[in-house]
């Protein structure tokens, strides 16, 4: 029994994972654009990419990247299909849509605040299905460290959901002081984040 570790003996690599990463992410980056949320339901499970092409004065410098193609995402996300994280994921059938329901989910949040309409936003998606869902995790890491998109890293909030009755002591998120309008963020009464602060760490970002 080995008294001491050694990293040589305990680390495992392979190029043949990067390889299938690089893989996915080639054909995430040409598959087809779709608006918010895509017009047809559709089953299955993978990652998403969302794209800001508005007017909202803080997100300008994304909105002209976007002009002609999608190539700035705002946001990075992932649906994963029943089961999953508990390992006993199976057939997907049609009625199981975990990634079109996000991005519906994603939708409506956006239409409830005051100031971004979901008609000003992209997406693009990949659908893992069968063993290829053992890359979903993966690949969205790997759009995030790749894209470094702005809710992702410098605006948080976006994925939440309402805490539940008795949890509302905490504070509103960045993304709900930045985009005022979801009924539950407005019940938070927690110290908020500074509005200056959010806008400055944006600016930053933009300037990197």
């Amino acid at each position: 029994m080995p008294t001491s570790v050694d990293l040589k003996k305990q680390t495992f690599t392979s190029r043949k994972f990067e390889s299938v990463i690089q893989e996915a992410m080639r054909f995430m980056m040409v598959s087809p654009i779709h608006p918010l949320p895509p017009a047809d339901r559709f089953p299955g499970a993978g990652v998403y990419t969302l794209y800001y092409c508005g007017g909202f004065e803080h997100y300008r410098h994304i909105a002209v990247a976007n002009q002609k193609d999608a190539k700035t995402p705002i946001y990075v996300g992932k649906a994963v299909p029943p089961g999953w994280r508990a390992g006993r994921v199976g057939r997907v059938g049609p009625n199981v849509q975990p990634l079109y329901g996000r991005l519906a989910e994603h939708a409506s949040n956006i239409n409830q605040v005051d100031n971004l309409e979901a008609h000003d936003f992209r997406c693009r998606f990949m659908i893992l299905g069968g063993i290829e869902s053992d890359l979903i995790s993966a690949c969205e890491a790997h759009l995030i460290r790749h894209f470094t998109p702005l809710w992702n890293t410098v605006v948080d909030g976006f994925g939440n959901h309402t805490p539940g009755e008795g949890r509302f002591d905490q504070a509103k998120s960045e993304w709900d002081v930045l985009h005022p309008g979801r009924a539950w963020a407005a019940r938070c009464r927690g110290t908020p984040p500074v509005l200056v602060n959010i806008v400055a760490n944006i600016v930053k970002h933009r300037d990197s």
